[in-house]
């Protein structure tokens, strides 16, 4: 029963889709309708408004923060970031259609273990930067954080890292397809084939 609950409560606040709601505030459409039809902030930036983007971004990320410290309330803050990476990915509003889970999954690794979430941020700047790839930066960052989790964490924030990774990965097959393929988009680029983003 404690699994269920933490798991919910932390659910709940990831099924938001603050892409979707801001993009709707600020009079520019349905998200799903643009770019890739992704809810995140990747595609949230292909409006053109910046600030939106960052919004989502934050708020998002804000989320994931939100499901570990709600999760730790009910007994496991491991499985409240779960999750809110799996509410974000699979929102019950949206026909379990959401988001990839980045940002999300990155609130989460900060709330858990800050230092585990400054490392892995620090991978994801500097591979998108290299790479102008901005999947290439999330897929590096969360291949790489299960194990800065075991050297600057514990074994149990390494466990959640490895979920959410999964996760992320899974997420990205599309991605993951592309830049096998050479013919991922890169930041700034318009991408349209309803996968990306």
């Amino acid at each position: 029963m404690t699994i269920l609950i933490a798991l919910l409560v932390g659910y709940l606040p990831g099924s938001i889709p603050f892409g979707l709601l801001l993009t709707r505030a600020a009079g520019l459409g349905d998200i799903r309708a643009i770019g890739s039809g992704n809810i995140g902030a990747t595609n949230v930036l292909r409006t053109g408004n910046r600030k939106i983007a960052a919004a989502t971004l934050l708020l998002d990320g804000l989320k994931g923060a939100v499901g570990v410290w709600l999760g730790l309330w009910v007994g496991s803050a491991e499985l409240g970031g779960l999750g809110a990476v799996l509410g974000h990915l699979f929102p019950v509003w949206l026909g379990f259609r959401g988001g990839k889970g980045v940002a999300t999954g990155f609130g989460v690794l900060f709330a858990a273990a800050w230092p585990v979430g400054l490392a892995a941020g620090a991978i994801w700047l500097a591979v998108a930067k290299l790479s102008r790839i901005s999947s290439a930066g999330a897929l590096s960052a969360f291949a790489a954080a299960p194990c800065l989790a075991l050297l600057l964490a514990d074994r149990q924030i390494a466990l959640l890292a490895l979920a959410i990774a999964i996760l992320v990965f899974v997420s990205h097959h599309a991605n993951i397809r592309r830049l096998l393929a050479g013919t991922e988009p890169r930041v700034g680029a318009v991408h349209v084939d309803g996968n990306g983003g």
